[in-house]
């Protein structure tokens, strides 16, 4: 579509539904009047508002270059509120005689400015930590936790970690160590008796109910991680002989991440009621029941099933975890346990939005169909009249004549028949072709599917100033779906369609896959481009596992990480500015010595200086742009 078309009654309202906002934007991401995404970070004052294309201008003209990690922290604080209190709600309505205690997984972001987040937002709901590693367990016993603090020791360990883990019992707070395999069974023994303290203990269990989607194995006899029916009852039956089956006090399951439909919750906690009744029966001292993670983030906005999404919201999920542990219990004559939980996903994603500039376009030149003339080749001639013959009622079949004699041209130029020139004509003329056919397309109701995917074929490339591997890692290895939209000129109709590419030269560093209320975009709706004019784009919902899973491919490190949080006026602050890697950071992560670097190329430019191949003037402008180079951000620059 021609720009000149652009804006023609078009409204912010149209974007909403066209980019779902109001789906999984709600109730953090809106867009004002001025066509601005606007985030609510406090969805009890939504009157406190920030622009968030004003935040990005604000934040460069401080000298933070883009990309930027905008961290909202009262969004974080709001998702833990959330959490709590649904489960609150739940075990009032209920009248269940047990507690709540969340524990916030480390391995969904270890960044530590954010972990002093949740630490602190957490402190009213006594939210605790888990652990899936040494270094993570690291992190929970350092945080500052109020007495009383729970940490939940996960993932393998070795002896050393399960003795810290038990000398840490001594401090102020509840530290419990959860069997994922047998053979801790064994590693805690001997620390006990190393230590001469008794354990808290857990068991993970491998349950029967299934999963969903791409964690469906998390549960199931070829689950990684649990053990099985025979290994928890041999769990009990040595405890017992040794005298500490009082040490057994939790049951942890996992039945998977972003768990996107709510029977397997129901069908996962009913199963894990049940083996929490019969460790009790059996004479644990059970006091927990760790229900894990798999609370899901509805991504598109669609409120379905689809992997991308969740059909229930949190307070349904709260619900059924009450009645069913309520249930199970009454029906036994136990008390109710404290119900703990490890949603990371659903605390952690949308306090994080990435912001990125489009550098570049690269989009097909459709040009104007000419015809050939009687004198040209006959499968240019062919083109043409497929061409003129396009009309509504026979979109598949010319789309069908335009690719078989494009697929003619380039054979007939492999083996000599067609020149450079021809072959260019004959591409120019499937083009016109597509465009023809497209825009017939776009006036009617039922369009067959193949002309449907046109849109992917004629969409243009936007080249983002950010890197795919770093900020998105999920989207290239899992096919995860994140929002993506512009964050201004939502006032104006998005005419253009594309995909969008990264920094890297790596033809995997791309996202070529949109959310859909349907289904998956191949295409995501934008505006023009124009040179010289600025254009940002935000990806939304990445807050959680991206940042630690991201890599340096092609040495692009960390980019720069802003919290933000209001103010109490009606502003914001910014609380913490985390920098962004520069290019001596990087090499020195992959063993390099910046310093040697320089003097090798000081060396080389004064033998080529002697040479007469270079001048003076030319040596120090080449030093000079190495060594500032060194100390400058991985990502492009605006001063470029």
């Amino acid at each position: 579509m021609d720009d000149e078309h652009e804006g023609a009654a078009w409204s912010t309202q149209q974007s909403a539904d066209l980019y779902q906002i109001r789906g999984w934007g709600h109730p953090y991401f809106t867009i004002n009047d001025a066509g601005h995404v606007q985030v609510v970070p406090d969805p009890e004052r939504p009157q406190f508002t920030i622009d968030l294309y004003e935040l990005v201008n604000d934040l460069e003209a401080r000298g933070l270059d883009m990309p930027l990690l905008l961290r909202f922290s009262d969004v974080l604080k709001d998702r833990i509120k959330r959490i709590n209190e649904c489960f609150a709600k739940a075990i009032d309505e209920y009248q269940y005689k047990g507690s709540y205690r969340g524990v916030f997984p480390v391995k969904v972001n270890q960044q530590k400015h954010f972990i002093d987040e949740v630490v602190e937002f957490g402190m009213p709901w006594r939210l605790g930590l888990e652990a899936g590693s040494k270094p993570e367990l690291l992190i929970a016993l350092s945080a500052d936790q109020d007495p009383g603090g729970l940490v939940i020791c996960n993932g393998y360990k070795d002896q050393k970690y399960i003795e810290t883990a038990l000398l840490a019992q001594r401090f102020d707070k509840t530290v419990i160590v959860v069997l994922e395999r047998i053979e801790e069974l064994d590693f805690t023994l001997r620390a006990v008796q190393k230590t001469g303290i008794r354990p808290a203990i857990g068991v993970r269990a491998k349950l029967g109910s299934r999963g969903m989607g791409r964690w469906a194995d998390s549960t199931g006899d070829r689950a990684k991680f649990g053990l099985t029916a025979s290994e928890i009852v041999e769990v009990v039956d040595r405890l017992s002989e040794l005298g500490m089956l009082d040490c057994l006090q939790l049951l942890h399951y996992h039945a998977g991440s972003q768990l996107s439909s709510i029977i397997p919750v129901k069908q996962a906690i009913r199963e894990a009621a049940n083996i929490y009744v019969e460790l009790a029966k059996m004479g644990a001292q059970m006091t927990y029941l760790d229900v894990g993670g798999g609370l899901a983030v509805d991504y598109d906005g669609s409120k379905t099933d689809f992997h991308a999404s969740k059909n229930y919201n949190i307070q349904e999920y709260a619900y059924d975890i009450v009645a069913a542990i309520q249930e199970a219990c009454n029906k036994a004559g136990l008390p109710h346990p404290t119900i703990v939980s490890e949603s990371g996903r659903a605390i952690a994603s949308h306090q994080s939005v990435l912001v990125f500039e489009v550098v570049g376009k690269n989009e097909v030149r459709f040009g104007k169909a000419q015809d050939p003339g009687p004198n040209a080749n006959k499968i240019l001639q062919q083109l043409f009249e497929t061409y003129q013959g396009i009309a509504p009622k026979n979109l598949q079949e010319a789309f069908h004549d335009a690719q078989q004699g494009k697929e003619e041209a380039e054979s007939l130029f492999k083996f000599g028949y067609l020149s450079l020139r021809e072959r260019a004509q004959s591409e120019r003329l499937f083009w016109a072709c597509c465009e023809k056919i497209s825009d017939f397309a776009r006036t009617m109701k039922r369009v067959p599917e193949e002309v449907v995917q046109l849109d992917q074929v004629m969409a243009s490339i936007y080249y983002g100033n950010f890197s795919v591997f770093q900020s998105i890692p999920d989207s290239w290895a899992i096919d995860q779906l994140f929002p993506i939209m512009p964050i201004h000129r939502l006032a104006e109709e998005p005419a253009n369609k594309t995909t969008l590419a990264d920094l890297t030269c790596d033809s995997d560093g791309k996202v070529d896959h949109f959310i859909d209320v349907e289904d998956v975009k191949r295409v995501l709706p934008v505006h023009a481009w124009r040179e010289g004019e600025r254009y940002f784009v935000g990806l939304f919902l990445n807050g959680a596992y991206q940042e630690i899973l991201g890599d340096l491919h092609n040495l692009f490190g960390d980019t720069n990480a802003v919290h933000v949080r209001l103010d109490g006026e009606g502003g914001y602050e910014v609380s913490h500015v985390v920098k962004g890697d520069t290019i001596s950071q990087v090499l020195e992560y992959v063993e390099y010595e910046p310093g040697a670097m320089v003097e090798r190329m000081r060396r080389q430019a004064e033998r080529a200086r002697r040479q007469g191949l270079i001048t003076f003037d030319q040596v120090k402008l080449l030093m000079k742009h190495y060594e500032e180079s060194l100390g400058s951000y991985t990502y492009l620059t605006t001063d470029e």
